[in-house]
């Protein structure tokens, strides 16, 4: 099978030869430069031969749109922390308006894409990140969103619509740069931060106009449901063909998040305690176990988000070593 057939088998809950791999992660600094950015993603997958490619760009890009001042943390993450917020004031709401194509934000992560395509060729399956305009005005106003979505509902609902459609935008680009799927973070799709009424009425709705404008746009869009306590059976109906949670850390489990949603279920592996901090064994058994919890079927086996970036090189080479012996045991137990 070739990378696309494995994806598309795992999709649709079908045979694989093996479970479908891929880890992803910040490359700070080098992310606020396409070229550099695109020369660390294909040495990334070269050195590790995934079967897609996750890009990440420098995290807080939307901020940088709307003109927010940010700095490197020197975090292991790999993320921007902010200097100067956006939004700063619940009439600062009122000034969101959608960013143009042309915008030198949306050019730099278009030359990435378009870069990072010539480099791996048409094989490769490529997704770049979108973030749910909720996520995106968490970006832009940070704690305060809460606070604002309460006392002020309508200008915040005005500005995730224009944040829907800048990520309209910024899907197209890259889209049409070389990309062939999408990468949506939810990062607000949680009972400690919304009720279940904010979370539909200013995350779900605005989240369903943007699947269903980009779905027919790429091969499939892969959800990501950060934090703990999510809304996972909620989101589980949306129309996308993987979804990515922090199943080693909260509910639900990879058994019982496949049989809750469609498509594939992406996970099985702690990012932090075990693959950045734990032992190849570790790793091993943890994707053993993920494999066991979804006989297999409907699996890719991913972190429960991005990776360290002193994540070790050994650590990362057993996971995806760990999925070929999958397949050999696979092979010698049908024998």
């Amino acid at each position: 099978m070739n990378k696309h057939q494995r994806l598309h088998a795992a999709i649709h809950k079908q045979t694989v030869d093996r479970p479908p791999i891929a880890l992803w992660r910040h490359f700070p600094i080098d992310d606020l430069d396409a070229e550099k950015l695109a020369r660390r993603v294909i040495e990334f997958q070269n050195a590790y031969d995934f079967d897609f490619v996750k890009v990440t760009p420098a995290a807080s890009y939307v901020a940088e749109m709307y003109g927010g001042e940010l700095r490197d943390a020197g975090n292991r993450e790999g993320t921007r922390t902010h200097v100067r917020r956006v939004i700063n004031a619940w009439q600062d709401w009122k000034k969101i308006e959608p960013v143009a194509n042309d915008h030198p934000i949306m050019q730099r992560e278009r030359d990435a894409i378009q870069r990072i395509r010539a480099g791996l060729g048409k094989d490769v399956p490529i997704m770049q990140t979108i973030f749910s305009p909720l996520s995106c005005a968490r970006t832009l106003a940070g704690d305060r969103l809460i606070q604002d979505l309460r006392e002020h509902p309508s200008e915040v609902l005005h500005a995730l619509q224009h944040l829907g459609t800048t990520m309209e935008h910024f899907a197209h680009c890259s889209i049409e740069a070389g990309a062939d799927s999408l990468f949506l973070a939810t990062q607000v799709a949680s009972r400690d931060v919304l009720t279940p009424a904010e979370a539909r009425a200013f995350g779900t709705s605005n989240d369903l106009a943007l699947l269903n404008h980009l779905g027919s746009h790429v091969d499939f869009i892969l959800l990501h449901i950060h934090g703990e306590n999510i809304y996972f059976e909620e989101l589980a109906k949306y129309p996308v063909q993987i979804v990515n949670w922090h199943d080693r850390k909260t509910a639900p489990t990879l058994r019982e998040g496949k049989k809750l949603f469609h498509g594939a279920v992406a996970g099985g592996i702690e990012e932090w305690g075990v693959l950045a901090d734990g032992t190849p064994d570790q790793i091993r058994a943890q994707i053993q176990d993920a494999i066991q919890q979804t006989d297999g079927f409907g699996l890719i086996v991913a972190a429960g988000c991005v990776i360290s970036t002193d994540t070790p090189e050994d650590n990362i080479r057993a996971a995806r070593a760990a999925v070929e012996i999958s397949a050999v045991h696979r092979i010698k137990f049908n024998g």
